[in-house]
């Protein structure tokens, strides 16, 4: 499965797509695959769960670290249902199944923490530690233990224990509220806001910090990484324009909402869309040039008692034109201009392209590994797993016996 043209690897440019660089365990590749990475050497326990906890793992993994996901030996039944390959967030890491309802399970897992740097999870609050997983019980085993906890709304407080998911969490920050265009409805921001954005990155964040400080304290730490939260902490610079006065709780009157003229979305003649982000003066200058426009149609860009007005202009200029003629005429200049991409779009774009933003792995396409590191590249360390698929090899890797490997098969501990 070893490609080119990954993000990893920039000294191979693919003619469209980049292949990713990728390893199997066992393969021949299995050296390389600890030589690359900031996060190499370290080692990272995951309890299988959903959405931002693999997104954690995924780019733990993803920037070198290795990454044992611990699945169920019974999978819960999930609202989606797709191929192995198309669960992109679980590349790059091996897999063990194990029955965390079973002693012989639970200490299955234990021994793991003991030789780990850390450990994810994100089940409700209290659920490891009926299990025997928890943070406590862990801190025994290896009191160099980063344990991060990825919930929604947090370890207390009065909603801790009641279900939720990305919608709600971003409700209760105040980021929906303020998201959706004039008029209208409040819109999810797909579930990148809570999940992928206020989660999974501040919980891969609060690991990295964990692990550096538990360097010099040679103690760890528990991890408290709630969604509401990192919503609310993405948000920081807007709340503090809203406690300035300038952000109005209306929807779609703001300057990044849809509110202004030179900061939104506008559909060009042939049904496709472009975005336009010219804020500054001068960016603003060149907008106007490149449609035809003088300071006289638009004498103060900031007047917001015109931005209707300017709005309703604006769309009848660029429905004059294809989205490809917008292109010609705007791209790559400091208008600040970008076309609106499909997903199907965006692989294919130059720019994406030439710097391997996406990669190739078992026929789906998916984002390349970020950010970039100049000394220790990232780079997919392999392709999904089954559930379980790589119990017997992690356990003798991990230092578990054959003779010790087959009781706990025979045992239903593991599988």
């Amino acid at each position: 499965m070893a490609g080119t043209g990954s993000a990893a690897d920039p000294g191979t440019r693919p003619g469209r797509l980049g292949r990713a660089n990728i390893v199997r365990k066992g393969s021949n590749d299995e050296a390389e695959m600890h030589m690359s990475g900031p996060l190499t050497g370290f080692k990272i326990v995951e309890l299988a769960g959903i959405g931002p906890g693999p997104m954690c793992a995924m780019l733990l993994s993803d920037l070198g670290a290795e990454v044992i996901r611990v699945d169920r030996l019974v999978e819960e039944e999930l609202g989606v249902q797709r191929g192995r390959q198309f669960n992109v967030l679980n590349r790059g890491r091996r897999s063990i199944g194990v029955d965390l309802k079973s002693p012989d399970g639970v200490e299955t897992v234990l021994r793991l923490v003991e030789q780990s740097d850390a450990l994810i999870e994100g089940f409700r609050p209290g659920v490891t530690d009926r299990l025997g997983l928890g943070p406590d019980v862990c801190a025994a085993r290896n009191p160099r233990l980063v344990y991060g906890r990825m919930t929604g709304w947090g370890q207390e407080g009065p909603m801790a224990s009641a279900a939720g998911h990305d919608i709600n969490y971003v409700a209760l920050s105040g980021v929906l509220s303020a998201i959706g265009t004039a008029g209208g409805q409040p819109v999810p921001p797909l579930n990148l806001v809570g999940d992928f954005g206020g989660g999974a990155l501040y919980l891969a964040f609060g690991v990295c910090a964990g692990l550096l400080e538990a360097q010099r304290s040679g103690l760890g730490q528990v991890i408290d990484a709630a969604m509401v939260d990192g919503a609310a902490s993405l948000a920081a610079a807007v709340y503090g324009i809203h406690g300035s006065g300038a952000w109005k709780e209306e929807r779609g009157t703001n300057i990044l909402d849809s509110g202004a003229h030179f900061y939104g979305t506008y559909e060009c003649a042939d049904g496709h869309w472009i975005s336009i982000g010219s804020i500054e003066p001068k960016f603003h200058a060149l907008l106007l040039e490149a449609l035809g426009l003088t300071t006289a149609d638009i004498p103060d860009r900031m007047d917001r008692t015109r931005w209707v007005e300017h709005k309703k202009l604006l769309t009848g200029l660029f429905l004059e034109k294809t989205r490809q003629e917008w292109c010609d005429l705007m791209e790559g200049s400091d208008i600040c201009f970008a076309p609106v991409l499909s997903m199907t779009e965006a692989p294919q774009h130059p720019h994406n392209v030439e710097r391997g933003t996406f990669i190739e792995l078992e026929g789906v396409i998916q984002p390349a590994p970020a950010p970039r590191f100049s000394r220790t590249p990232g780079k997919v360390q392999g392709p999904v797993p089954n559930p379980g698929e790589h119990t017997d090899v992690v356990l003798a890797d991990w230092g578990w016996s054959a003779a010790e490997i087959a009781t706990l098969r025979e045992a239903g501990a593991v599988g």
